[in-house]
């Protein structure tokens, strides 16, 4: 049983459970699934019990499986307070700092945060993703990313794993994109009601835009026409632009916008909040800490609720920022 202290093995096996597939664990690890494959096979090998039933492309973990994966849990978070009380002991941030975020978040903050960090701590090593909000608590959770600026909107809360904290940045508002020569777009303000009938385009099926556009209008009894899955948002832009469909763009990280494209306020105002994630365990890292409080610093020098919807990045800045 003492092999059973390889700690690649065991983060195999944590990651497994963590994500719920061979698949979902190689990517987050950044192997093939045939090395997770391999990793777990011998570790059920040296536990001596199957600790996987596979379904499909789903896995299931066994009694066995469950006790190793909490046990595997257990030594790694030790491991990470270990190493944060190695780090607290230099006080100043130093080492690899992997931080993720959403599409809009790297455009709109993260350019911010990481030249604070690079001048401020040089000895960072940065490193960053660009990933859905799902995606960003699970690889924060699994240990893979440091921080992950992630989102949830007012009715499609995203699910935070145990073991994570999370810290507001700010509300981001969303405005409806319609094209110019759309009926309603001399109308100072719509609702999802006056939307019910149109075509839209939006983020592909697991993101939390394309989430929230679906029980938004399953609150009304409805299913939206989404023509066009698109994720990115000047890609959606371009779209409205040329008169294909109506888009939600929140205000976050948004570009100036064509004249064929007219941005109209929702009613009642439609807006996800911004946090940032980490581990509970890396609380009292420096580098957490310096990473936190630029990403306070960055929200707050950008004005993230807006009198207009009309705004561009170059004109976002606060007087104070």
């Amino acid at each position: 049983m003492a092999s059973l202290h390889d700690l690649g093995r065991l983060r195999a096996l944590h990651a497994v459970a963590t994500f719920g597939s061979i698949s979902g664990a190689a990517s987050a690890l950044g192997y093939t699934p045939s090395a997770v494959s391999q990793q777990i096979a011998k570790l059920e090998r040296e536990a001596g019990a199957p600790l996987l039933d596979r379904e499909g492309r789903r896995v299931a973990l066994t009694p066995a499986g469950q006790i190793l994966a909490q046990t595997a849990g257990e030594v790694l978070a030790a491991l990470e307070r270990a190493e944060t009380r190695l780090k607290l002991q230099h006080g100043t941030p130093t080492g690899r700092l992997a931080l993720a975020a959403f599409p809009t978040a790297c455009r709109g903050l993260l350019p911010d945060v990481l030249v604070q960090l690079t001048r401020r701590h040089p000895g960072l090593d940065l490193r960053v993703s660009e990933v859905d909000p799902l995606r960003g608590v699970d690889l924060v959770a699994e240990g893979e990313v440091d921080v992950a600026v992630v989102h949830d909107w007012h009715n499609t809360p995203l699910v935070v794993p145990d073991g994570l904290r999370c810290t507001p940045l700010g509300d981001d508002v969303a405005d409806v994109l319609l094209p110019a020569g759309h009926p309603l777009a001399g109308r100072d303000e719509v609702s999802a009601d006056d939307l019910v009938a149109e075509r839209w385009i939006s983020q592909r099926p697991g993101s939390m835009c394309h989430a929230w556009l679906l029980r938004t209008f399953a609150e009304r009894g409805r299913q939206p026409d989404i023509t066009c899955q698109v994720d990115e948002y000047q890609s959606q832009v371009s779209l409205v632009a040329a008169g294909l469909g109506v888009a939600l763009l929140p205000r976050l990280g948004r570009v100036r916008l064509p004249s064929e494209v007219v941005t109209l306020p929702l009613r009642p105002t439609s807006s996800r909040q911004i946090m940032a994630a980490w581990r509970a365990s890396t609380s009292d890292r420096p580098a957490i800490t310096a990473a936190l409080d630029a990403l306070h610093e960055a929200s707050a020098a950008w004005t993230v609720h807006f009198d207009s919807p009309n705004v561009a990045m170059s004109s976002r800045r606060s007087t104070t920022g």
